[in-house]
């Protein structure tokens, strides 16, 4: 699968790949927010929930760039 692939599904079909197929890295926790960082292939999806309703509110897809700095040491 593709990014491009990836982008192209709908939210509900992108959370079934990312649970199915998708390799969890890290997350990333603030007070109201925990982002979990997948890798797919060729390219990372980046889950956002609200802690709260521990529910998926965003999909964000990438291949790099500084949506990966949250989750570097440095």
């Amino acid at each position: 699968m593709t990014l491009y692939d990836f982008n192209s599904l709908d939210f509900k079909e992108q959370l079934t790949i990312v649970y199915d197929v998708g390799v969890f890295i890290e997350n990333h926790i603030t007070e109201n927010r925990r982002c979990n960082l997948y890798a797919i292939e060729m390219f990372f999806v980046e889950l956002t929930y609200n802690t709260e309703t521990n529910s998926v509110t965003e999909i964000k897809s990438f291949k790099a760039g500084y949506l990966l700095d949250k989750y570097s040491n440095i």
